[in-house]
């Protein structure tokens, strides 16, 4: 298994997460079932409360966004105002997620509620987080020699904390120094990265990106940042180019940090 030298000069790690540092079938396999299965059911207990209420809201708004837009949707109307059938109102909420889960849209509505039904569950034991077994002491070995580490998912910062307070390991979440979603940017867009560097407060060559995703690779590789690409059981084949282009690794402990043993 070939060794990957970290640069003298990276002090930080940006990470992905689905993938990445979790497979991607915990995902698809768990977390978005978890979603299609309970929500119904989630929406009943929780119809009155204001945070629910919230969730809702924000899916109407999106709603009549995606009307003015001429999205094709099979129920544009989410109405929360006063309704002869509590079930029937329920009934299109559930039927506008589920729509919007289908089409694998990345709405701020859509992972609003998702993130709030997660960490129901989270934290009633319902779902543990997973992590591959080469993550967290890799993670332990790069912060013993001072450097950084951060987590960059299209997944809500509330979702990425709970899938590591919440992991099959414990509590991680002291592992990280921060946490970046969409609200940086869209992870195609090199742009986004450089806001991150500009966070963190440091120079994008001083970041070491690593995900499974060659588009997200190119755009973090165009702002400057050194890029590896992470090749799990499961993730999307890479062709030749990419694989001659882009350091590949199939497991964390592949890189090494110039020197340590």
């Amino acid at each position: 298994m070939a060794t990957i030298s970290v640069p003298e000069n990276v002090s930080v790690f940006l990470l992905d997460i689905e993938g990445t540092t979790t497979p991607i079938t915990f995902v698809k396999d768990v977390l978005f079932p978890y979603i299609r299965e309970h929500l119904e059911d989630y929406l009943s207990a929780h119809w009155e409360e204001d945070e629910c209420k919230q969730d809702v809201h924000l899916l109407k708004k999106q709603a009549e966004e995606d009307l003015k837009q001429n999205r094709a949707c099979p129920v544009h109307t989410v109405d929360q105002t006063v309704h002869t059938d509590e079930e029937k109102a329920i009934r299109e909420v559930v039927d506008n997620v589920l729509w919007q889960m289908a089409a694998d849209r990345k709405t701020t509505a859509l992972k609003q509620l998702q993130g709030h039904m997660w960490r129901a569950a989270y934290a009633a034991g319902k779902i543990k987080g997973e992590v591959y077994q080469d993550v967290v002491p890799a993670i332990r070995r790069w912060r013993r020699h001072g450097l950084k580490v951060y987590i960059y998912s299209s997944g809500s910062i509330e979702a990425q904390k709970l899938l590591f307070g919440y992991s099959v390991e414990g509590d991680l979440l002291d592992l990280f120094d921060g946490h970046f979603d969409t609200n940086v940017g869209a992870k195609v867009e090199s742009k986004s990265y450089e806001r991150i560097a500009e966070r963190i407060g440091c120079s994008p060559e001083d970041i070491m990106f690593l995900t499974d995703v060659t588009r997200e690779a190119k755009a973090a590789e165009d702002a400057g940042l050194n890029v590896v690409v992470v090749v799990r059981p499961g993730n999307m084949e890479l062709t030749e180019e990419e694989r001659s282009h882009y350091k590949i690794a199939t497991t964390f402990s592949q890189l090494e940090l110039t020197g340590s043993a």
